[in-house]
């Protein structure tokens, strides 16, 4: 049985509908937090089969508002490259897996905004990657990936919306499986939000099945790249 580890950067940002699609392929994950009191990012040998950084709400990489534990995870996005382990970053993860790879992260004030993730590559994903998907941004910053990094998919306006590394880690700017009640409580948790953010919730409570719709395809595709099942 593969193990993922999980970082978490907020209270309010996990799997999500992701929880799902890898306990029904029988792949395991375990949380860590470090923004909780006696919790450390964990050392390069403690990973297992592979790391997932998400998201951090107001939290960015661009140099404004830092996750406190920037330079460790940095550090530990950097091993897992190294060591060719699988990476699936979202959000600020995308920051953090941008930085680790020798890209950069553009400063940017926080956002809550929602588009679609617009196909780029053909082959993306072995093909699995949906020709658009629903790309929901709450994040502060914006990750800039290294020349060479593949870019699989760019938003309406052309910006990068889901990058590969190497051959088993990737950057998605907008977490595929973000659900209406993780934003809800990102507004929540922080005294740092989006102005007037309830017409934005609002819409993001009816995208339910076209974001869980988007979603299937592509854990089909990072399951395989990733050999998450082999």
């Amino acid at each position: 049985m593969k193990r993922l580890t999980v970082i978490q950067h907020t209270s309010a940002e996990y799997l999500g509908y992701l929880e799902d699609h890898l306990e029904l392929r029988n792949i395991g994950f375990r949380y860590v937090r470090p923004f909780t009191e006696g919790v450390e990012v964990p050392e390069p040998h403690q990973l297992e089969d592979g790391l997932v950084l998400l998201g951090g709400g107001p939290w960015g990489a661009g140099g404004a508002r830092d996750v406190p534990t920037l330079r460790k995870e940095v550090t530990i996005a950097r091993y897992a490259l190294d060591a060719g382990l699988p990476i699936l970053a979202f959000g600020l993860g995308a920051q953090i897996l941008s930085l680790a790879s020798g890209g950069a992260v553009e400063a940017a004030p926080l956002t809550f905004e929602i588009g679609h993730s617009l196909r780029a590559d053909a082959q993306a994903l072995d093909g699995w990657l949906p020709e658009s998907a629903p790309c929901v941004v709450y994040m502060r910053d914006w990750p800039r990936p290294p020349d060479y990094a593949r870019v699989l998919a760019r938003d309406e306006r052309g910006r990068a919306t889901v990058f590969q590394i190497g051959a088993r880690a990737f950057g998605f700017v907008a977490h595929p499986a973000f659900k209406a009640a993780m934003a809800e409580d990102l507004v929540m948790e922080f005294e740092e939000a989006p102005d007037n953010p309830g017409p934005m919730l609002e819409r993001l409570r009816g995208m339910r099945t076209e974001i869980q719709d988007a979603l299937s395809p592509t854990v089909v595709g990072l399951v395989n790249a990733c050999g998450l099942m082999s």
